[in-house]
C-alpha cells in the first residue's frame, strides 16, 4: 500500500491509495480513510472496489486541512490508512494499513500547504475583475494585500497554468515587486495569453485557473501559493481564450 497524487486530484484536494492484491481472492474495499496529525481527519471515503490478482489499483479518496504552524513548515507525521474489508466471502473487517514513514507525498502535500499558510498569514494574492482584450492579449491586475504584520512581503514570481500564461507588465521577475513596510496593498499589472488553443483542453480545464505564486516574508524562505481568480474573471479568461483561439464558444 502506497499514497499518490495525480495531477488532476490536486484541484479536488484529493489523493490515491494504492493498493495491490497478489492472490486470487477477491478482496473488497467498502471505505477507505487517511488518518494522521498531519491533515485534518475526514470521514471514511466508500469506495466499493473489489480486487481480483491486481499489481496496482488506486483507490482515489480526500484528505483534510492541513495543520500547518503560522511560522515554519512541520515535518510530515505518521500516517495510517483505515479500511473496512472483505476477503473472498468472509466478513466486513476494520483493518490498518501502517503507512511508510516519512511518505513522500504526505511531505509534499505538507509543504506545499503549509508553505501557503504561511505566505497568506501576512498576505494574500489574488486577481483583480476588471480585465481587458486588446488583441491577442487579456490584461488586468493582481492585487497583493496585507493581511498582518508589517514586514516586506516579496512576489518573487507569478507562474501560468496548464491553459494560461501570465506575465507583469513589467517584465522583472525575481522580485515581481515587493509590499514595502507601511504600504497595504498594491497592484501587478499583468497580461494573460494562451497557453495551449485545443478546444478539447478548455472542456477539461480542471487547472487552467489555479496559478502559482512564489513569494517571502522578510527574509523568510520562498514559499508558493495557488491564486484562483473569481467566478466572472474566469469567464472572462475563457472568453478570451476561445476567440485570441479561434474557438467557438460552448
Amino acid at each position: 500500500m502506497s499514497l499518490n497524487q495525480w495531477r488532476s486530484d490536486d484541484a479536488d484536494h484529493a489523493l490515491e491509495v494504492s493498493v495491490r492484491n497478489d492472490g486470487t481472492t477477491k478482496v473488497r474495499f467498502q471505505d477507505v480513510q487517511l488518518v494522521t496529525a498531519s491533515f485534518a481527519t475526514l470521514a471514511p471515503e466508500r469506495v466499493d472496489t473489489t480486487l481480483g490478482k491486481t499489481p496496482r489499483t488506486d483507490l482515489r479518496i480526500p484528505y483534510g486541512q492541513a495543520r500547518c504552524d503560522p511560522a515554519r513548515i512541520p515535518p510530515v507525521k505518521p500516517a495510517t490508512v483505515i479500511a473496512h474489508i472483505q476477503v473472498g466471502g468472509g466478513p466486513l473487517e476494520k483493518v490498518t494499513f501502517v503507512v511508510p514513514h516519512p511518505d513522500p507525498t504526505l511531505t509534499g502535500l505538507v509543504n506545499a500547504e503549509c508553505g501557503a499558510f504561511i505566505l497568506r498569514e501576512s498576505a494574500d494574492v489574488t486577481f483583480g475583475d476588471s480585465w481587458t482584450h486588446t488583441g491577442k492579449v487579456l490584461t488586468g491586475v493582481v492585487l497583493v494585500t496585507r493581511k498582518n504584520g508589517d514586514e516586506p512581503v516579496t512576489v518573487d514570481d507569478l507562474g501560468g497554468t496548464t491553459h494560461f500564461n501570465v506575465r507583469p507588465v513589467s517584465g522583472r521577475r525575481h522580485p515581481v515587486v515587493v509590499l514595502e513596510p507601511g504600504v497595504r496593498s498594491l497592484e501587478i499589472p499583468v497580461e494573460v495569453t494562451p497557453a495551449r488553443c485545443d478546444a478539447h483542453a478548455f472542456a477539461e480545464a480542471k487547472k487552467a485557473y489555479l496559478f502559482p505564486v512564489w513569494g517571502s516574508v522578510g527574509a523568510g524562505q520562498t514559499y508558493w501559493l495557488i491564486a484562483t481568480p473569481s467566478d466572472q474573471t474566469k469567464a472572462t479568461m475563457l472568453s478570451y481564450a476561445e476567440d485570441a483561439c479561434g474557438i467557438p464558444s460552448g
